[in-house]
């Protein structure tokens, strides 16, 4: 079900949170070509391994597997450093620099599952604005589809989730978002096949621009 951003264009948010892989850049092929090959390491089917390691944390996605006799810490650094070393196709979704840059810095936020070092290299990479604040995998002791790292981004912007916009690409990010109470806008630049969701859609940035009122907070509309 795909649903037009409509929605977001009659309210007022004090604040823009949004999640990076998918999102706000496109990691796939990096993380694709790293995760395949650990997991093709530790002897697990590809086809139903990689649709389920996007957009959670690399500790979670390990240690869900339940594998015998690994260390679960050790083998999430290891792939991030994997990760870290494959920058080359990394890119903005459309629109997404300008979009960013269009908004008061103290406005907007990085909700992450990706650890610090990652998501400030893939931020860079992809020639995103570097946020000011920023929430990683470390700062959550849950990570995705659980609320906190939301709740967490909200908080220190100084704004209330229920007042907040979370811009998402895949469903435990969706539910992270609903689970704090904040209104949640689904960007779908990297989907091969529509999430169902009820949720407000938008294929990109780029048609999209934004009203803010010191007073009223920020606004999307469809540029002019």
């Amino acid at each position: 079900m795909h649903h037009s951003p409509d929605r977001l264009f009659d309210r007022f948010y004090d604040a823009f949170l949004f999640d990076m892989d998918g999102t706000l850049l496109n990691s796939i092929a990096a993380a694709e070509r790293v995760w395949s090959r650990w997991a093709l390491k530790h002897g697990l089917d590809l086809q139903t391994f990689l649709p389920s390691m996007h957009g959670k944390r690399g500790v979670d996605t390990i240690s869900a597997l339940n594998l015998p006799g690994i260390d679960v810490e050790q083998e999430a650094l290891e792939v991030e450093r994997g990760e870290i070393e494959d920058l080359e196709s990394i890119v903005p979704i459309p629109g997404a620099i300008e979009f960013l840059k269009s908004l008061p810095a103290e406005r907007w936020a990085i909700v992450t599952s990706a650890p610090s070092a990652l998501a400030r290299a893939r931020i860079g990479a992809a020639g995103l604005p570097q946020p000011l604040q920023i929430v990683t995998a470390e700062d959550v002791k849950i990570g995705k589809p659980d609320p906190a790292g939301y709740r967490l981004g909200a908080e220190r912007l100084g704004f209330d989730p229920s007042r907040c916009l979370v811009f998402e690409d895949v469903l435990a990010g969706v539910r992270a978002g609903e689970a704090a109470g904040a209104d949640v806008a689904v960007v779908t630049a990297t989907h091969a096949h529509p999430l169902d969701t009820l949720h407000p859609t938008i294929a990109s940035y780029e048609h999209l621009r934004v009203d803010f009122h010191a007073s009223q907070g920020l606004r999307i509309g469809p540029a002019r």
